[in-house]
């Protein structure tokens, strides 16, 4: 058999995630990569039903304040703690609610060196040399954001994260300053001299690739030749938000229009997705069935 070379990291807490629902995750993962990576599941408890290759590891116990476990979800930051994830390969770390359409794998190429993270991008200002220089300058209180659905990085490198956020909450009590308010603001902020992009060649948030609070901006952008070519080879499309959670998307049908939060539009139709809706539900279809069949089960027993 051969060895892995990198590490796939899912982090689940609470029960609103079933065994079927990290399976299937993890099955996508196998069934799209070149090379099988190690699975990591960081889990507050011990979990039965469990596809054979993920190893549960426990979650740093000072990541399950309850006050961790909602809204921002800084309990994620336990993925960077010492002695979590196995330090010896690369990780890719991707929540539970992404969709694998292909190879993430193909990450890890894009790291220039083991201190690399990659995120995707979440604001305007970019990744790269122009924000480290407003970083610089501004004394670190203007900063690039990402997005932590999806996050590359070597778990070796980066315990700096983890422990910094402590020591800052445990010296003030609370979220001192406004990067502390998002585990993703916090990664962004304390790592900005190492972090890149994630290409949208390869990963995708929903929310910022196919809507807008303008209709006719999500159907000019799904109506450029360019745009649908590159949105064809995507392998990651991670799934953000209520309106847009597998359960959610599962129900909408041709020609629906649903305005989401901020004002923002989904656009159910093959003018603003493309072959999108059609994947997501091909995708999703057998979890969903699978996830029935247990609640039938549970209701006859």
């Amino acid at each position: 058999m051969q060895e892995p070379t990198w590490q796939c990291v899912l982090v689940c807490w609470g029960d609103k995630y079933t065994s079927a629902y990290i399976n299937h995750t993890v099955e996508a993962v196998i069934r799209t990569s070149a090379s099988k990576p190690r699975f990591i599941l960081i889990s507050d408890r011990p979990r039965t039903g469990m596809h054979p290759d993920i190893q549960i590891v426990d979650f740093d116990p000072w990541f399950l304040n309850p006050r961790f476990l909602s809204g921002a979800l800084h309990a994620k930051l336990s993925m960077f703690s010492k002695n979590v994830v196995p330090d010896d390969l690369p990780a890719i770390f991707i929540d539970l609610d992404t969709a694998i359409f292909g190879d993430i794998g193909k990450a890890l190429k894009l790291m220039k060196n083991r201190q690399s993270i990659l995120m995707l991008q979440s604001v305007v200002l970019p990744f790269g040399w122009p924000e480290r220089l407003v970083y610089k300058l501004t004394n670190k209180k203007r900063y690039a954001r990402g997005n932590s659905s999806m996050v590359v990085y070597h778990p070796a490198e980066c315990t700096y994260i983890a422990d910094e956020f402590r020591a800052l909450y445990e010296k003030f009590g609370a979220y001192s300053i406004r990067p502390m308010i998002g585990d993703e603001r916090f990664i962004s902020w304390i790592a900005q001299m190492h972090i890149n992009r994630l290409p949208n060649t390869l990963a995708v948030k929903f929310l910022n690739e196919y809507m807008h609070t303008g209709k006719w901006l999500v159907y000019l952008k799904g109506a450029l030749p360019w745009v649908q070519k590159r949105r064809d080879g995507v392998a990651a499309v991670t799934l953000p938000g209520d309106y847009i959670k597998p359960e959610r998307l599962m129900e909408y049908k041709d020609g629906d229009a649903v305005r989401a939060d901020k004002g923002r539009w989904i656009l159910w139709d093959k003018r603003a997705l493309g072959d999108m809706g059609d994947r997501l539900h091909v995708y999703y279809r057998p979890l969903m069935e699978k996830l029935e069949q247990e609640k039938r089960e549970a209701a006859d027993m």
